[in-house]
């Protein structure tokens, strides 16, 4: 049973959004491309343990604080009489370790993920305390892609390789289905889920402002570029892969992106009509937000809000 959902990624959907509409330096891209790799890895585990019988708990992408330290966990699963945290890394490629550090082929050490886990074990375990939950605790890094192959890899390390995936869901579901699940573990999987921090405080978010950001409405038809067209009264035409979709979604999606890029700026139509470039009528605009939004008077300064709820 999921219990607590990933949810979006605020972080990759925020560098989606600005490498359409500006150059990314190659740091950013790098970040950008380490981000969607490490989320499709989870995302596609967290598709693997949808097959466990109900009586387990699973809670994912969790953000805690112990005694002032952060960590983060991928995915926990709570069973009757042990939670499993899980560590997903997507990576591919060839690596090896050496001295208990590991390295890419080419000889660049990145982090240890059995240091990593390590660690979040060690916290989570001081949570329990803090939280008076008795329980034991086992974790293993999940190394989801089958491209990826590590040399010289420790016997007793904690790491599931993809070749190893099925059995080792075998043998979890096993267990869950040897579980039940109490109110107990109902009421600290709640705790948890209350405890998590939506805020990451370790984001490397690029620096940006509205005026360096390229105006225009993105195609959603797959290129993702902002070469749209106002072809008539009811729709759009990408001149790149020919997309068509309705004028009303199309600017709905593009003020819900300049929304999440600029939360702190007012919604008014001349801002919509330049964010968007691309609409021919302010007309357009001033119906769209009169119907979805309600609108703020303020003399030349009013401005539109979410409609309340009656």
């Amino acid at each position: 049973m999921i219990f607590k959902t990933r949810g979006e990624n605020d972080e990759l959907e925020l560098f989606q959004f600005l490498r359409v509409r500006k150059k990314l330096e190659i740091e950013e891209e790098n970040n950008f491309t380490y981000l969607e790799k490490g989320w499709l890895g989870e995302k596609q585990f967290d598709n693997m343990l949808l097959d466990l019988p109900n009586e387990c708990l699973i809670l994912n992408n969790l953000l805690l604080k112990v005694n002032n330290t952060f960590f983060q966990i991928d995915s926990l699963l709570l069973t009757q009489k042990k939670i499993n945290i899980f560590e997903v890394k997507n990576y591919e490629g060839d690596y090896f370790f050496k001295n208990d550090r590991l390295h890419m082929i080419s000889g660049k050490e990145i982090k240890n993920p059995h240091i990593q886990i390590t660690r979040s074990e060690s916290l989570f375990r001081q949570l329990l305390q803090e939280l008076r939950f008795n329980i034991a605790v086992e974790s293993q890094v999940i190394f989801i892609n089958p491209e990826f192959y590590l040399y010289e890899a420790p016997v007793n390390a904690p790491f599931v390789f993809h070749a190893q995936l099925g059995r080792f869901l075998k043998n979890l579901n096993e267990t869950v289905s040897a579980s039940t699940i109490s109110g107990s573990h109902m009421r600290f999987a709640e705790k948890l889920a209350s405890l998590h921090i939506t805020q990451n405080p370790y984001s490397r978010l690029p620096a940006y402002t509205y005026e360096e950001l390229e105006k225009g409405i993105v195609c959603r038809g797959g290129c993702g570029c902002l070469d749209l067209e106002d072809s008539n009264r009811h729709t759009l035409i990408c001149k790149k892969c020919g997309f068509v979709e309705g004028k009303e979604s199309a600017i709905l999606r593009s003020i819900e992106e300049f929304r999440f890029l600029f939360p702190e700026k007012r919604i008014t139509v001349d801002v919509i009509y330049n964010w968007c470039k691309v609409i021919k009528s302010k007309k357009i605009i001033q119906k769209l937000l009169s119907k979805n939004f309600d609108l703020v008077l303020f003399g030349r300064g009013s401005y539109y809000v979410d409609k309340m709820k009656k």
